[in-house]
């Protein structure tokens, strides 16, 4: 299936965009979960808003939070150094991705991945390729946002008496890797300076040779 896809600030939607946004959220984080809970936040106003459309109507959803809005934590706020003394340092303000759907009729066909590709390609883009992004996951798409590089991070909690836990996606440090060095010029040449002087000293005992019979 082919899909569309746009970001946009919440001053960017038009109406027709908020009423589906809205209308999805509510299908499937209310309805379908059958879980009464206010959707709508004050947060939806500084967030970008990533849409997946096909033929015009929406068919996924998710919205991006900045680091300065986002209250979502990572638990790994501290740091051991090579004594084994660990040091606490203030949580590391990332950007958040929430509110992930895919309405049911899109379902099972890799919507979802391609979205939140999109999604931690924003982030990138915008935040740094070396900042953290963090999400609150439903615990049974866990597997899901692992295969995405997402780690959990502490226990499981309820949310809207629904379980979850938090997952945060780092960039892995590069590591490098020694190449192995290819003979050099030098040694190259004393091989070479060393055949001459053979061949010299070889033709210097024969004409000796030469001059004692």
């Amino acid at each position: 299936m082919t899909y569309e896809f746009s970001i946009k600030t919440f001053d960017e939607l038009t109406s027709v965009d908020l009423y589906h946004i809205l209308k999805a959220r509510s299908q499937v984080f209310v309805v379908e979960q059958n879980c009464v809970y206010q959707d709508m936040d004050d947060t939806d106003f500084d967030c970008l808003h990533l849409i997946a459309h096909q033929n015009q109507a929406l068919a996924g959803y998710c919205r991006i939070i900045p680091p300065e809005f986002n209250k979502l934590k990572s638990n790994l706020s501290a740091s051991v150094d090579g004594a084994g003394i660990k040091t606490a340092h203030p949580p590391t303000p990332m950007p958040a991705i929430g509110r992930v759907l895919v309405l049911a009729e899109q379902r099972g066909e890799g919507l979802a991945r391609q979205m939140m590709i999109q999604a931690i390609a924003c982030c990138r883009k915008k935040y740094g390729k070396k900042t953290p992004i963090i999400l609150s996951a439903q615990t049974y798409l866990l597997s899901f946002y692992e295969s995405l590089g997402f780690v959990p991070e502490g226990d499981t909690y309820l949310e809207e008496n629904i379980e979850h836990v938090k997952m945060v996606l780092r960039v892995a440090k590069k590591t490098k890797v020694r190449k192995e060095r290819a003979p050099s010029d030098s040694n190259t040449t004393t091989k070479v300076l060393s055949g001459l002087l053979f061949i010299m000293a070889a033709l210097f005992i024969l004409g000796l040779l030469y001059l004692m019979i």
